[in-house]
């Protein structure tokens, strides 16, 4: 179809924009009484969270499944790496995501397991279980009430070294740090399917006409813009995320795109108004080549239908409801955008980020507490824990958790490692001590750790650092402390 032909307005399309995007509520609610029960389903997107998935390996565990349910009662995504989705099912309920794999065989940690993740806990560990096995032995064993013989059921060098390895390596080609991936079409998940649709000129009058679909490793925005009518622009954007993503401690945006030659406009919009203001940042792509465009939040333009406005409220990155990629014929204020031609045009996405942040730990390990015992010079092996006493018997359980941790250190990634003491099942809410070295004895709850874990989270200054944990004296404590005496690994 030429340009001269488009001169039809489309009153079906702008009915499909306005529903799509809940323009006009009364409007949406006819179209869901309506839709077809699959088309229903897809409209709850209210729900999906574009941002801050937190990946939970182990998540079966003792403190795995602890952290779990941490994270979402704190409203984090979760994914949870499961070796049994029914067992994981039954363990950790319908509100967290399932991904089969198994750490120990790297063929399983497909591309979709690091999709849209912005942290990874790793909660694995070779399983260690009392040589007796009988049921009243194991909850004994497990509360740190007495101490039984124990044995490894699975091999220290495959599980803790060897799977810690494995699982490094799949993150660190997602993991940046600084960085938060909002949007990955490489690797796009079904929600994200759902978020965007097209914004064109047709609810001015236009008849212009876009759409953006997954194409291998890329969304397309793609389509044909016309003149005609007065019109000239073509966009898609988000539907408005609940809760709004915040960006605050960032900088700016990072978009990987390759596009035709034109300039574009990357949008984003801090209320949940249709017809608000918008953040706008012009950019120019070069014809058929990959290139990365950075866009600071200082640089971005307030807009109000192709109009600057001087006194409008600085862009508020703590609350951004919806991004937008648009291509149109005019720049700001009536100025032409130079690099406008009407017609065919393509834009492709790789993937958008925000950049910038503090470097916060990406990566959390929880390793133990002795692991650099074994065979040190002056140790008092009597004095020691089981663990270490038995380090050889257990298959090096040790030594082998050091090499993990050293796979970890020496990945790129901002981590954090944990090092707990004696894990028991006692209640949580106690007093923490932290300490570096690898000297200090005691105990600690599961709960507690897992507390912890979602305090790291948070935490610029557990980035890069390695500390013992044990259950302290103090009651009056607070985590800043804590987290502040430590010093970063060398």
């Amino acid at each position: 179809m030429t340009e001269k032909s488009r001169s039809q307005w489309d009153f079906g399309r702008f009915f499909q924009t306005v529903t799509y995007f809940e323009v006009i509520p009364f409007l949406n609610c006819l179209q869901r009484l309506f839709a077809r029960g699959e088309n229903n389903k897809k409209n709850n997107h209210s729900q999906v969270k574009n941002m801050g998935i937190i990946l939970v390996a182990g998540a079966t565990g003792g403190v795995g499944k602890r952290v779990v349910r941490r994270l979402i009662e704190q409203n984090y995504q979760v994914r949870a790496l499961v070796r049994d989705s029914q067992k994981g099912r039954s363990l950790l309920g319908d509100k967290v995501e399932l991904f089969e794999a198994d750490i120990t065989m790297p063929e399983t940690l497909t591309a979709g397991l690091m999709n849209n993740v912005s942290a990874v806990i790793c909660c694995t560990g070779v399983r260690v279980q009392p040589v007796e096995g009988d049921t009243p032995t194991r909850e004994k064993y497990y509360q740190g009430i007495k101490f039984y013989m124990p044995e490894v059921v699975d091999s220290p060098e495959i599980v803790d070294y060897q799977g810690i390895k494995n699982l490094v390596q799949v993150a660190a080609k997602s993991l940046e740090a600084g960085k938060q991936l909002l949007f990955d079409f490489r690797n796009p998940s079904e929600d994200l399917k759902e978020t965007w649709g097209a914004v064109d000129d047709v609810v001015m009058g236009g008849v212009s006409e876009s759409s953006i679909r997954l194409i291998d490793k890329a969304a397309l925005f793609t389509g044909i813009v016309s003149t005609a009518n007065s019109g000239g622009f073509v966009s898609v954007r988000t539907r408005n995320f609940n809760p709004s993503l915040n960006l605050a401690g960032y900088e700016g945006m990072e978009i990987r795109v390759k596009g035709d030659g034109q300039r574009y406009k990357f949008i984003l919009r801090c209320e949940s108004k249709w017809d608000g203001i918008s953040y706008c940042y012009s950019f120019d792509t070069q014809k058929d080549s990959w290139i990365d465009v950075l866009i600071p939040f200082s640089a971005l333009i307030p807009v109000f239908r192709a109009k600057t406005l001087k006194d409008a409220p600085p862009f508020d990155a703590s609350q951004v409801y919806a991004v937008q990629l648009m291509l149109s014929k005019f720049e700001y204020d009536g100025g032409l955008n130079p690099h406008f031609q009407s017609g065919g045009f393509a834009l492709e996405v790789e993937t958008i980020k925000a950049y910038g942040g503090a470097i916060k730990p990406q990566f959390m390990m929880i390793s133990s507490a002795g692991v650099t015992r074994p065979n040190r010079p002056g140790i008092n092996l009597a004095e020691e824990p089981p663990a270490v006493r038995m380090n050889e018997q257990l298959g090096g359980i040790l030594t082998w958790k050091l090499r993990g941790e050293d796979a970890v250190r020496e990945s790129g990634i901002p981590y954090t490692i944990i090092r707990p003491c004696a894990l028991t099942e006692e209640a949580g809410g106690k007093a923490l001590m932290f300490d570096q070295g690898d000297n200090i004895r005691g105990k600690v709850s599961r709960e507690d750790i897992a507390e912890l874990c979602l305090q790291t989270l948070e935490q610029p200054k557990a980035a890069n650092v390695t500390f013992e944990v044990k259950e302290g004296e103090n009651s009056d404590f607070d985590w800043d402390s804590l987290f502040f005496r430590l010093t970063k690994d060398k």
